[in-house]
């Protein structure tokens, strides 16, 4: 199963950049005997006026990402909390149900626009804070890369 972290705006270099990047490559290692792939898509931010513009932009800008049968995920403040357990249950589930693609939507400063709202399976919360959008992108390839120790049984994962 293909799990893509599609993110509006670019993760510049520094600290972020360099524990996103740890962590999808040890999502890369790891995911590959559970039939799991990570891939990252960025896209820059809109440039429209209006927040309204904006977000609607970059609604479609992502949805232009999503491969036809794909789940899509939305992060969202207002979204679904749950623990890494669950969410690894979930990604496995996808993936032994058959899913080929999951797709994860990190918007931009102004959040997601109505068209991807309306399209999302799911909406994800790392709690009910707003977070920034490079801080984001490093909770959700840290959990992806914590879901898939779950699921193989290594220790990383302690409760």
């Amino acid at each position: 199963m293909l799990i893509t972290l599609a993110a509006v705006g670019r993760l510049k270099a520094g600290p972020e950049r360099i524990l996103v990047d740890r962590y999808l490559e040890r999502a890369g290692q790891t995911g590959r005997a559970l039939g799991l792939i990570v891939a990252v898509r960025e896209l820059p931010e809109s440039r429209a006026g209006r927040a309204d513009e904006r977000m609607a932009q970059e609604a479609a800008a992502l949805l232009a990402l999503v491969p036809e049968g794909a789940r899509l995920i939305a992060l969202d403040e207002r979204g679904e909390t749950m623990g890494s357990e669950v969410f690894a249950g979930r990604l496995g589930a996808w993936r032994d149900g058959g899913q080929r693609d999951v797709v994860f939507a990190i918007g931009g400063a102004d959040g997601h626009g109505e068209a991807l709202r309306q399209r999302a399976d799911h909406r994800l919360a790392f709690g009910a804070m707003t977070w920034p959008h490079q801080i984001v992108r490093l909770l959700l390839a840290e959990q992806v890369y914590r879901a898939m120790t779950i699921l193989s049984g290594h220790p990383y994962h302690r409760v």
